[in-house]
């Protein structure tokens, strides 16, 4: 699996219907209609997110690999 930066991944799952409530220091906080859970997103400058943090997220925004493309 490749790694994205937390800049990118945002920039993903707005297209994917969620949607940006708030910023807290460098977290993205998201929430989707419909969905219980939030998504919170660290934006550390353009950094990639470590592989355990990118999966877990995926699972939460319910992200397929080929969406990373």
């Amino acid at each position: 699996m490749k790694s994205v930066s937390g800049k990118k991944l945002c920039r993903i799952v707005e297209q994917k219907g969620w949607l940006l409530k708030k910023v807290t220091g460098s977290h993205h906080i998201y929430q989707k209609p419909g969905v219980s859970q939030i998504l919170s997103i660290p934006v550390h400058r353009n950094q990639d997110l470590k592989i355990g943090t990118l999966k877990a997220l995926m699972r939460i925004a319910g992200l397929l690999e080929d969406d990373l493309q």
